[in-house]
């Protein structure tokens, strides 16, 4: 299944809430989690797995969980580069790295750089990521008085992002947690994504979840803005 599927993974707080925990604790469960969905992922040969870990709008959150977040994510990188490595993923970082302390941004560069020629799966991971933030700095670079095909601009998007190229446009987005909205993630590779929404929340998304939203998707008709011919929509 050469898919390129993102995750806005939603719902780590309100689970810990609900449980009696801190907001962190759910966090620390939404790694657990998001291993067993890396893992999912690649048994069902999607091609690239985009995670939404930190938005920029984050930074506004509590210190202390922010601080949390960021410690997590850095020991997420150090641990699970290794494993990736075993299953030939590719971990690739995405967002601004201006922001980050520096031991975390050396974290990402290490797992880049080791993971650099994995080819079964490609594993994206937003941090401090604004897709209007993107869209802007990369309109910004973008040489004066020259027209700009779709392939030049998204060059310039991906060099914004830190993105390895060929990511592709996204196929598939899902969102936990109830919520319906995009959160300005992967606004431009989401441009024809079919979207699916479920009430889960992210630390209780697993791999039977993954293939209900698998399945779903593959039941959909994807136009492009186009007439399907009646062979097509049998």
């Amino acid at each position: 299944m050469s898919l390129h599927v993102a995750i806005i993974m939603d719902g780590n707080g309100r689970w810990a809430q609900r449980r009696g925990m801190p907001r962190s604790a759910g966090h620390v469960h939404g790694a657990k989690a998001v291993n067993g969905i890396v893992e999912a992922a690649v048994r069902s040969g999607i091609r690239t797995l985009s995670l939404y870990a930190f938005s920029a709008d984050n930074w506004g959150r509590p210190s202390l969980e922010v601080d949390a977040l960021m410690r997590l994510l850095q020991r997420y990188l150090t641990t699970e580069t290794r494993q990736c490595i075993e299953q030939s993923i590719r971990i690739n970082v995405i967002g601004r790295r201006d922001r980050l302390r520096p031991s975390l941004v050396r974290a990402i560069e290490q797992s880049e750089r080791l993971t650099a020629g994995c080819s079964r799966m490609h594993l994206r991971i937003a941090i401090d990521y604004s897709s209007q933030h993107s869209l802007l700095e990369a309109a910004r670079r973008a040489p004066r008085n020259e027209a700009l095909s779709l392939g030049d601009f998204e060059t310039l998007l991906a060099q914004v992002d830190h993105s390895v190229p060929d990511a592709g446009a996204v196929d598939l987005l899902i969102r936990t947690g109830g919520e319906q909205r995009l959160s300005d993630f992967l606004l431009w590779d989401c441009a024809y994504a079919e979207l699916y929404f479920t009430d889960k929340l992210w630390p209780d998304f697993g791999e039977a979840e993954l293939r209900t939203a698998l399945a779903d998707y593959g039941r959909r008709q994807r136009r492009f803005g186009k007439v399907l011919a009646a062979a097509e929509t049998g």
